[in-house]
């Protein structure tokens, strides 16, 4: 493996959380990978809602276009937005995909006003092998460049 080299992972549905991984990216540097569904999340807000309810109550793993390959980083940002308390089912799919033994998960989620929940603790479930540090918690995508030095 080289040295310290950092993947910034992330599923965005409304861009929040893609505006958080593209600040994280120009704090850190290291490469962008977006986690997308091969069925995207479509419809208004309502339904949305529900399709990610029922998602978590079945523990659906949702087939993504890519899974990624973590193989050659050390350091691995992972960023998803909170939906019913949790990490959004394409981040479980990409955690579950992935051998993250050995390496250093820093989780980072945005939200409407829930916090992160669970989110941080069930990505620790997802990749046990893997070191997950304290996550980076951000309503909506109003984290500033100077929040994120502080926590990267």
């Amino acid at each position: 493996m080289s040295d310290n080299k950092i993947l910034i992972a992330y599923f965005s549905h409304s861009g929040h959380t893609m505006a958080v991984a593209e600040k994280i990216q120009s704090v850190v540097g290291g490469d962008l990978f977006e986690i997308e569904p091969v069925n995207p999340y479509k419809g208004d807000y309502n339904k949305l809602v529900e399709q990610g309810k029922y998602e978590k109550q079945h523990n659906i793993f949702p087939e993504l276009k890519d899974d990624g390959d973590v193989s050659d980083y050390d350091t691995i940002y992972v960023g998803t937005p909170v939906w019913w308390y949790t990490m959004a089912p394409p981040v479980k799919t990409f955690l579950a995909n992935n051998n993250f033994a050995g390496k250093t998960i820093k989780p980072f989620c945005t939200h409407g006003g829930g916090g992160a929940s669970e989110t941080y603790t069930d990505m620790q479930k997802l990749a046990p092998d893997a070191t997950v540090s304290e996550g980076f918690t951000s309503y909506e995508d109003t984290a500033t460049l100077d929040d994120i030095k502080a926590w990267a």
